[in-house]
């Protein structure tokens, strides 16, 4: 089975065998974007060109002595990379950091030189040092995880979380989203060299009850619809962030929406999360006895539709476009339900500035 392989980076590796002025200029930028200062971004780029040069040149042991991040790539190989590694996917985490980056390209390198194929992502505002900042940053990575990793996981990848290199604060995060994105976790044991294996357990959510009872907040977080009129008092405050005064989902909060989801739209096609979108009674007579991944799909597809109305950001999924010659009135727009199996379109029209969703029906292409 294919791998897909994340692992978070740190900057030990520019550090490891430095001298005093080399440890000095890594812990003096460690959080900055950009190097302004050239006589330090100097030194620092040959710091780099240093190891580089030292990564390359040796050793599969040398380089598990030098790198964390690829002492937990070669010893989840036992030692070395066979030829199917070729086969698998390696994603390198950084902070949104020069150094970070720099480091990630470092590994890259090296990964790159055994003919693996491999993805450096710098995390937008993923910094140790403004804790909004890296609050925000979680949320969005739980949002990519849900995005990126669980289509890996669809397209049949065995999803692994290399936890043995990255700064403290990312890994304990990562291996609460492991339990959720990953098939397992490894770290390196603290003998340094025996590789410890940590399986998915199975999670049940206590909170999908509660979800369901404050769904409506839920939704308006999660696409942030939701505005200071809006009544959070019946959400716990780690599952929110608030940001210039304006409240939306923090990256727990993100974690327990996204699996209680999977459940909750299952069971039937909920009202719009905002009152700019209404069901018509020949609309929730055409979603009556829809299937579990039906009722998935018409939920997403709603959500959306309430994120276009807010912010006119039409993604291609959603498809939302004016009907052409009035096939069927009083419907004068459309939007994609699904485009498998059956591939049905949701009709709707405008009324007194409300969208209203007529029915659920096949598409006249």
């Amino acid at each position: 089975m294919r791998k897909l392989i994340l692992s978070p980076c740190g900057t030990s590796l520019l550090t490891n065998g430095s001298n005093e002025i080399e440890r000095k200029l890594v812990n003096k930028h460690a959080n900055a974007n950009e190097i302004h200062d050239a006589n330090d971004k100097k030194l620092l780029e040959e710091r780099i060109r240093t190891v580089r040069e030292k990564l390359l040149s040796c050793s599969f042991e040398e380089a598990k002595k030098l790198s964390a991040e690829l002492n937990g790539i070669i010893s989840l190989y036992n030692g070395l990379i066979p030829k199917e590694a070729s086969q698998d996917y390696y994603i390198l985490l950084c902070t949104d950091t020069w150094l970070g980056e720099q480091t990630a390209l470092l590994v890259e390198s090296w990964l790159k030189k055994q003919n693996l194929t491999t993805e450096v992502r710098r995390q937008k505002d993923l910094q140790t040092n403004n804790l909004e900042s890296f609050q925000v940053a979680l949320s969005d990575l739980v949002q990519w995880c849900e995005e990126v990793i669980k289509g890996y996981k669809d397209s049949q990848y065995y999803v692994i979380f290399n936890l043995t290199g990255g700064f403290k604060s990312v890994q304990g995060f990562l291996q609460t989203l492991a339990l959720f994105y990953a098939d397992e976790s490894v770290y390196i044991f603290e003998t340094g060299n025996e590789l410890l294996r940590i399986p998915r357990l199975p999670v049940k959510m206590a909170e999908v009850d509660y979800i369901r009872q404050n769904l409506a907040a839920f939704r308006r977080l999660s696409l942030e619809l939701s505005d200071k009129s809006d009544s959070t008092e019946k959400i716990p405050e780690t599952f929110l962030l608030e940001i210039d005064g304006e409240k939306t989902l923090s990256a727990w909060g993100e974690i327990v929406w996204h699996s209680a989801k999977k459940e909750i739209y299952k069971d039937c096609v909920y009202e719009s999360p905002i009152n700019k979108v209404r069901f018509s009674q020949k609309f929730l007579k055409s979603v009556e006895n829809l299937e579990t991944d039906r009722c998935v799909l018409v939920n997403q597809k709603v959500d959306q539709l309430c994120k276009y109305l807010q912010t006119k950001q039409n993604v291609s999924s959603l498809d939302f476009k004016e009907l052409k010659g009035n096939p069927k009135p009083p419907s004068t727009h459309e939007i994609d339900a699904w485009s498998d199996k059956d591939a049905k379109r949701i009709f709707c029209h405008y009324e007194n500035g409300i969208l209203v969703l007529d029915e659920l029906g096949k598409g006249f292409h």
